[in-house]
């Protein structure tokens, strides 16, 4: 009778119900492809975060106007808001920004409608005159242009602006845009500029001219009539159909005499002065900003946005209209997809390879089924949950190529074991395996599992940024689990054959047939217009001849001869490291303490995110506040030039140099403000396959030479973030309620800082500028009083005539634009002018009389200064000083350098003095990838402990991923690689639970030997050599998996098929991102491939003589106490 032995039912059932497995298979795989074909496709995952912007427009206001009477009544109310973090504030020249940074487990629409709640509440103390109502939206990575769209050629800007017009009307039509905002282009407006000396002598004053346009451009519903049993509507209409209605409008002045407004003002259609310029390549250019709808797919938003492009210039643009696409998002995303699927492909190759040898090549390639198939139903479900198909999803899935292969690994070997060449019935057998490696494989794979649990709850900006990663992980790892016990058995069961010896004939005969068909097959390819086709078909008779002539025997070679060799002698070096397990665990322990110590003598350079290659260089130039943007156009032109001078004219591997002024400039991305006194500078560098190994970086450090030294100009000089928005690496703080201490502080530590020239500081720069010139009317109240004039009246009065006012709308075939009201441009741009300025009103104490009484009557003139800006940081006034790092030098080092100047560094009481930026957000990250690790270890210790009931057994796995971080650490310093606090925190919190997991297979095997009544040490060495294969193959599976991604190597599979051109190289944006943490899992897997196959057996026999003589200790005691009670 057959012994009886364990079995999964799950498994059992399916090998008994094989049909229903392979249409569940075909189900997978279609609906795999269809669900990756139909997902968003992105390069960075469009996160919402629950930050609040609230924007506030108030113009001809100061910033200190802007602070008391726009942000101190909005932030009154916002700070009562439950779950708000942090709240900070900018005050600049007519405009306000407040952004609101909320906890991560705060809804963003909640979060959202509480801020709108409190600006409402505000409004009752908000100025009555704002132009429209504070702005609030929350920040979405969708918010950032995905391409700009540049219009040029030899026409007046005001065609240019027709034509941009037109392109951004079907643009915006396209689903998946948001809107396309316009820069560099003349906004219309119909100008009343009137002359103040004609309107003075006609009695007239500015409210009369506005009550008349506003009672002309009118349609007015008169009502209905009833006509012939019809109800006929009345319409009133009185709009303006040109130029010349509003010129021969009558105004009535106080005196009664009517005055074409023809005769006291200048009326024309006209622009608004320019306030925002583009330039590309030198030339003027209109751009559109495309801003994608988020959750929409960016590739095909690209893609019909070009489809546009090219059917608008055949059709209804002329031919000289030159429309050029830059900052083209897609193409990044192109070839990020590009790549990271090329090397999941490479990947998988190698992995199928080293599988191969081995478990056969049938066994290797069903094996190797399990990663596309627990993908497919990984892309079944992402769309469910809200995912997009971007590089950090793409990462986890080649992350997880290594891992998902471990199940299935475990179960075939296992199989493939029992089956023993057909001395056993391969049902039984795939039954049976499945049975015995159930628990382990569950365990470890929930193990593996274990840090990705924690990772998915990682809070903030960047917690959100790369939860896609541990989500993914624990999708597709869960989904291998499915895969290696209801797929890969029925794919055992019906395929895995014994290992027949080919005799020639027959095997020539299978060969040369098959070589015949697949001729024919490719020469099909070829005449029908498919190369591609046919060279892959060619490649793979290639492949299957080398394999039935040279491969397959060196495969049997290695399965029957080499690998039982090296079993062998790694039996024997166990059975030595036994005879002296206690040097071994303390040479083990000396050696993670001398790493350790290597790791601290050799100071590695520290990173918050790993760095690559430039594909942008930005170049923000920052004026005087004030500054019109013609005059920062200026300048832009000059900082053009001289980067022109360090890249050439004409290099290949510069795509477009870009310039933007006053809109888009800012350094900050998130800050859709309108600056006049900014401008940036960007050079888009062609993709890193394009480049012919020359390196960009080095142009970061000469353009940073290059455009130093513009008197009166503060410049900043960076590359293109990778991953998620993070402040500047320096980043200090100055904080009070007093503003003259803040100022006095911040101006004698900048200078003491300056001073001291700390290495690595590109140019430290405050945000504080006290320079910015400001007129001030001073109002002798006593004298305007005696008049019966209010400074609301000479407020407004002055506003209307330099400001301007909008006094009604003009409207055509297309839109309708704004009829402003001011003096004109010589009398609004002179000051003693507008001193002569005159309040028009009726004196009611002097019988109604006309009087005009000048401005200069009551109030005097003054030259003075102003803040540029004042920023608040939770209602407290604040001011930075930052700067970027220089190349070469490390952040860390840097702000440790600044922090021991700023400790003792004495300031007045009230004010503070701290290092914030990146240094805090890394000291955020740092801080949560420790919890996030102790609890990973804490579900580890849970799970070990309820499968094997065992302290000491749960020590020793949980020893290895200690241990593990010897390979990180002397990995690192061998190779002399950065740490990147973020990349390679993932690499160590993901290593907890990979290393257990061979770990879990080790120990459970030799318990069942030791179960089945084998000694302990034979137990151990035999666990050792049979679990030697699964180990060696997981281990080495998932270090393949990751090794091309570390080393950035790349082969376009379609070119090499298609053009014969494989287009290999290595490195390129990916490697940059996620190379520390690809080594990271090689390095620490490594070793702790060692540590399993050696110091795993040889701490477990320890712990059994360990436990054996507490044993005989203790009944050494209990019969000496009997023996003793018995006398």
């Amino acid at each position: 009778m057959e012994k009886k032995f364990k079995e999964f039912k799950l498994t059992s059932w399916s090998i008994d119900n094989k049909s229903a497995i392979y249409v569940l298979t075909i189900f997978i795989t279609l609906a795999g492809m269809f669900s990756y074909n139909s997902i968003p496709k992105e390069k960075f995952p469009d996160i919402v975060i629950p930050t609040i912007y609230v924007s506030t427009v108030y113009p001809g206001s100061s910033p200190k106007d802007i602070e008391n009477l726009v942000c101190k009544p909005l932030e009154k109310q916002i700070k009562s808001i439950s779950g708000v973090k942090k709240l900070t504030s900018n005050s600049v020249q007519d405009f306000s920004n407040i952004i609101i940074e909320f906890n991560t487990d705060v809804e963003v629409a909640v979060a959202k409608q509480k801020v709108k709640d409190a600006v409402d509440k505000a409004k009752k103390d908000l100025p009555k005159d704002l132009p429209s109502e504070p702005s609030v939206m929350e920040v979405e990575f969708s918010e950032m242009p995905i391409m700009f769209v540049n219009i040029s050629g030899d026409y007046e800007l005001s065609q240019l602006k027709k034509y941009a017009d037109e392109l951004q009307d079907r643009i915006e039509s396209l689903k998946e845009i948001t809107r396309a905002d316009m820069v560099g282009a003349l906004e219309r407006e119909i100008q009343i500029n009137v002359d103040m000396y004609r309107m003075h002598a006609a009695k007239l004053s500015m409210t009369d001219i506005e009550r008349a346009i506003a009672s002309e451009n009118l349609i007015i519903s008169g009502g209905s009539v009833d006509m012939d049993e019809m109800a006929r509507t009345i319409s009133v209409s009185g709009e303006f159909s040109d130029i010349d209605n509003i010129k021969n409008i009558v105004v009535n002045s106080m005196v009664g005499a009517p005055v074409y407004l023809k005769d006291v003002a200048d009326v024309k259609d006209g622009f608004l002065e320019q306030e925002s310029y583009g330039h590309l390549d030198n030339k003027k250019v209109i751009t559109l900003n495309i801003i994608k709808r988020g959750g929409e797919n960016l590739i095909n938003a690209s893609d019909k946005i070009n489809e546009i492009i090219l059917e608008m210039k055949k059709s209804s643009f002329p031919e000289d209209l030159v429309i050029k696409t830059t900052g083209d998002q897609s193409s990044q995303t192109r070839t990020t997809l590009h790549d990271l699927i090329n090397t999941i492909i490479i990947g998988f190759i190698l992995v199928t390879i080293i599988l191969m040898f081995f478990m056969g090549a049938t066994n290797a390639i069903f094996v190797g089924l399990s990663v596309p198939l627990s993908m497919f139903i990984a892309f079944m479900i992402l769309p469910g949950i809200g995912f997009t198909m971007n590089m950090i999803v793409l990462f986890a899935f080649l992350l997880g190529l290594g891992i998902v292969v471990d199940d299935a690994v475990v179960v075939i070997e296992n199989t493939h074991r029992i089956f023993d060449n057909g001395k056993k019935n391969i049902v039984t057998a795939a039954k049976q395996a499945a049975g015995e490696v159930f628990l382990p494989v569950l365990s470890g794979t929930i193990t593996t599992l274990a840090p990705f649990i924690p990772l998915a709850f990682w809070g903030g900006t960047i917690g959100k940024f790369m939860h896609f990663m541990p989500v993914t992980m624990i999708i597709t790892l869960s989904a291998s689990l499915i895969v290696a016990y209801i797929i890969n058995p029925v794919f055992a069961v019906n395929f895995m054959k014994p290992h027949e010896k080919q005799h020639g004939k027959k095997s020539r005969k299978g060969l040369i047939i098959t070589a015949v068909v697949m001729v024919m097959i490719a020469l099909l390819c070829y005449i029908t217009g498919s190369p591609g086709k046919g060279n892959f078909i060619i490649l793979m008779l290639l492949i299957y001849t080398l394999y039935s002539l040279l491969i397959e025997k060196m495969i049997v070679r290695f399965q029957e001869k080499t690998w039982p060799a090296v079993q062998n002698l790694y039996a024997r070096f166990l059975n030595w490291t036994l005879d002296r397990p206690y040097k071994v665990v303390g040479l083990t322990i000396a050696l993670l303490i001398g790493s350790v110590m290597l790791t601290a003598l050799r100071n590695p350079k520290v990173v918050f995110f790993p760095k690559g290659d430039p594909n942008f260089i930005y170049v923000y130039a920052t004026l005087p506040v004030g500054t019109k943007a013609s005059a920062t156009d200026s300048i832009a032109k000059i900082i053009e030039g001289r980067i022109y001078k360090v890249i050439g004219e004409k290099n290949p591997i510069v795509e477009s140099v870009i310039t933007n002024v006053a809109v888009g400039a800012s350094e900050n991305r998130d800050d859709r403000g309108k600056y006049s006194n900014k401008a940036k500078v960007g050079v888009a560098f062609v993709e890193f396959g394009l480049r012919d190994g020359v390196s960009t970086a080095k142009y970061l450090d000469e353009i940073r030479t290059a455009v130093k030294g513009i008197p009166g100009v503060e410049m900043s000089v960076d590359q293109e973030q990778n991953g998620p928005p993070t402040a500047k690496p320096i980043n200090i703080e100055i904080s009070g309620d007093k503003f003259e201490d803040l100022v006095a502080t911040s101006l004698s530590l900048k200078k003491m800082l300056d001073s001291l020239q700390i290495a690595g500081v590109e140019e430290l720069k405050s945000d504080l500028q006290l320079n910015k010139p400001e007129i001030k009317i001073n109002i002798d109240r006593e004298r305007a009083n005696r008049e019966g004039i209010s400074t609301a009246q000479i407020g407004m009065e002055l506003r209307n005539a330099v400001y301007g006012k909008e006094v009604s709308r003009f409207k055509d075939a297309n839109d309708d634009y704004p009829i402003m009201l001011r003096y004109n441009k010589s009398q609004r741009n002179n000051i003693e002018e507008l001193q002569n300025l005159k309040i028009t009103y009726r004196d009611m104490n002097m019988g109604g009389a006309i009087r005009q009484i000048p401005l200069s009557a009551f109030a005097k003139v003054d030259y003075t200064s102003t803040y540029g800006g004042i920023k608040r940081k939770n209602q407290k006034r604040v001011i930075t000083l930052s700067s970027n790092v220089l190349s070469g030098f490390n952040a860390n080092k840097v702000n440790a350098a600044l922090l021991s100047v700023t400790k003792n560094f004495k300031t007045p009481q009230g004010v503070i003095v701290e290092l914030t930026g990146e240094k805090e957000e890394q000291k955020e990250a740092a801080a949560f990838m420790g919890r996030a690790l102790m609890i990973s270890v804490f579900i580890i210790l849970l799970i070990l402990i309820i499968q094997f009931n065992s302290f000491s057994k749960t020590l020793i796995i949980l020893s290895e991923i200690i241990l593990s971080v010897i390979g990180v650490l002397l990995g690192l310093a061998i190779f002399n690689m950065d740490i990147s606090v973020v990349m390679t925190g993932i690499g160590i919190v993901a290593l907890a639970g990979i290393v257990v997991r061979n770990g879990i297979l080790l120990v459970e095997f030799t318990d069942t030997l030791v179960e089945n009544g084998m000694s302990v040490r034979e137990a151990v060495v035999e666990g050792g050599r049979i679990r030697m294969t699964p180990v060696i193959l997981t281990a080495t599976a998932t270090i393949l998996g990751m090794i091309p991604l570390a080393v950035g190597f790349n082969i376009d599979f379609v070119t090499m098929f298609t053009e014969l051109n494989p287009k290999i190289y290595f490195g390129g944006d990916s490697v940059a991102f996620w190379g520390p943490l690809s080594w990271t899992i090689i390095f620490g897997l490594s070793f702790a491939t060692f540590i399993t196959l050696i110091l795993v057996p040889v701490m477990y026999l320890i712990a059994f003589k360990t436990k054996e003589k507490t044993k005989r200790v203790i009944s050494g005691v209990r019969k000496k106490k009997v023996t003793i009670a018995s006398n």
